[in-house]
């Protein structure tokens, strides 16, 4: 009734037309039941309706970015109660799409994202529901019982009925096959031109979907035969869950992807912009006295400033939100910043609400950042690394493959582990931090940056405790890949700069003295002994890893992390 007032206040239709648009789609999701009142069902004396529980549905009125206006038609879902099992609802990791464009660019294979428009409605509802109809059903149903037969947004079932529904249109209709390490990645075996094999992929977020293939046009287009397609557009992707993509030449004259965060940074400024002003404030857009996201001499954990009041709390843990996905977009420059700060959003401190007023002044100051998926081979120094017989102490132990793997098709992948800790860097609980970088050749797929879990009690320990962490990951990541039908070519290239952690791990008669550090020790001698790894000093200056492990200056950061994170 409001924004039909606003319009004829304003003497158009723009909410009238928004809210017509929306509900002619939306009409395939309830049935009314004609001849009930909403006193009978309540009562249980309507058969059809027994068991079902009652809602509230409304429409949700939004402004685009164009300026048109939108209207959704939703559930009430906060008034249902939902067992766990129909609500579950997996995404594709983001891990996952950065090797959708690393394997496109080694193999040569194409690109085609695409937005299926009004996903949910195309499932079945999962839960029994039921509700008066509003003004927004028209006049001939309004405050008429209605029964909901599709998965309309707002219900808590509706993400998985969706997912399951797609699911089964890609496994059955489109003879895809979901891999075992990620559910929403989809193979089938394709043949070039009718001669040497590959695979195609279907990456899938939510309605959000990405085709690896030689012919990503003909997997669009039979996606489009059964459902809407937003706008009846697909293509090379230019952004997707938030970034923007597109094609950077390097310096050999190769093309491969890349992804920025700049549009999602200026709209989080702007939201962080709007916070502050509810307290009076600006957003500092000078230069500040430290060029990196915070001053390398702040420690949060002597933080002694007053606790914030709740309000503060809840917009530091938006804030924490908002920078953890820019860095799940590319921005691994704040990843070890916002790593720190994350320990303290149960109870944060003014100070620590300004140290994330830093890192956003940081991000203004510095809001281009290019994440590039670099497909060439890296220059490894074999030199490093050493070749022994581990038979006499680990047995014929080999690299354990997952059951029924894809035969590995394409060019090999090389894949490359930087590892350190900081020893007790916290002044508090002595606790270590651990930094594990991993590169798919030279693709940036892994920046982990962590508090471990115990107190280790001299370097060596934290070193070991992080090196256990990192072949953990490696040996995920490569079951992964294994997954996804990707040749690896050898082992995992580990570079750690402990000499002690590399001798230990890399020579077979090398003994432990620390007996407390066994289980960690043992770990890793047997991944170098199976072949998943092997491991080789890198010096501390050139160690990627140590930016993730505590605060450095920003010229060494930037110097560490240009060749993967372009400024342009």
């Amino acid at each position: 009734a409001e924004a039909l007032r606003f319009d004829k206040e304003n003497g158009n239709t723009y909410w009238a037309d928004a809210v017509a648009k929306e509900m002619g789609k939306a009409k395939v999701v309830y049935v009314p039941i004609e001849g009930v009142t909403p006193e009978e069902v309540r009562s249980n004396k309507v058969d059809q309706l027994r068991g079902f529980q009652e809602i509230k549905c409304h429409i949700i009125f939004d402004v685009k970015m164009d300026f048109t206006r939108k209207a959704r038609f939703v559930a009430g879902g906060h008034m249902t109660e939902t067992p766990l099992s129909l609500t579950y609802s997996s995404v594709v990791s983001r891990e996952s799409v950065k090797v959708a464009f690393l394997i496109a660019a080694l193999n040569n294979l194409d690109i085609m994202s695409c937005d299926i428009g009004n996903a949910y409605l195309n499932a079945k509802c999962r839960e029994k529901i039921w509700f008066i109809a509003g003004a927004e059903c028209g006049p001939d149903l309004q405050g008429c019982v209605c029964k909901l037969v599709r998965a309309l947004y707002g219900l808590k079932s509706s993400g998985a009925a969706w997912r399951a529904m797609f699911a089964e249109f890609i496994i059955n209709i489109m003879n895809f096959a979901p891999t075992r390490a990620d559910a929403d990645v989809y193979m089938r075996k394709n043949y070039l031109n009718g001669g040497s094999p590959y695979y195609e992929y279907l990456f899938v977020y939510v309605d959000d979907v990405l085709v690896v293939s030689h012919a990503p046009e003909e997997v669009m287009k039979q996606i489009g035969s059964e459902f809407e397609i937003k706008n009846g557009e697909y293509g090379p992707p230019t952004s997707y869950l938030g970034a923007e993509v597109s094609k950077v030449q390097l310096g050999n004259g190769e093309e491969c992807w890349s992804m920025d965060s700049k549009k999602y940074v200026k709209a989080a400024i702007d939201i962080i912009r709007g916070l502050l002003a509810e307290d009076g404030r600006e957003l500092k857009t000078s230069k500040s006295k430290h060029e990196g996201p915070m001053p390398i001499n702040y420690e949060p954990e002597l933080d002694s400033t007053p606790h914030c009041d709740e309000e503060h709390a809840s917009r530091y843990r938006q804030i924490i939100g908002i920078l953890s996905w820019a860095i799940e977009l590319g921005r691994i420059d704040i990843l070890t910043e916002v790593s720190l700060l994350s320990q303290y959003q149960a109870d944060p401190r003014e100070g620590h609400l300004e140290a994330l007023y830093w890192i956003v002044n940081y991000l203004h100051r510095y809001p281009m950042r290019r994440l590039v998926m670099n497909h060439t081979m890296p220059e490894i120094d074999e030199s490093v690394f050493r070749h022994d017989d581990w038979t006499d102490f680990y047995g014929k132990v080999v690299e354990e493959d997952p059951p029924n793997m894809p035969v590995p098709l394409g060019n090999a992948i090389q894949m490359s582990c930087f590892v350190d800790a900081d020893h007790a860097g916290n002044k508090v609980t002595r606790r270590s931090h651990t930094g594990v970088f991993i590169l798919l050749n030279n693709t940036p797929v892994v920046a982990f940056s962590k508090r471990q879990n115990t107190c280790e009690s001299s370097t060596y320990g934290s070193e070991l405790v992080a090196m256990r962490i990192a072949r953990d990951m490696i040996s995920a990541l490569r079951i992964k890949l294994k997954c996804f039908g990707i040749p690896i070519d050898g082992p995992t290239n580990v570079f750690c700069d402990n000499n002690a952690v590399v001798q230990n791990v890399s020579i077979p008669e090398s003994t432990l003295s620390k007996k407390h550090n066994a289980i960690n020790y043992h770990i890793i001698r047997e991944a170098v002994a199976a072949g998943i790894i092997r491991v080789g000093k890198e010096d501390t200056l050139t160690n990627i890893a140590d930016v993730f492990t505590k605060l450095v200056p920003f010229t060494r950061k930037y110097q560490l992390l240009s060749p993967f994170l372009w400024d342009r």
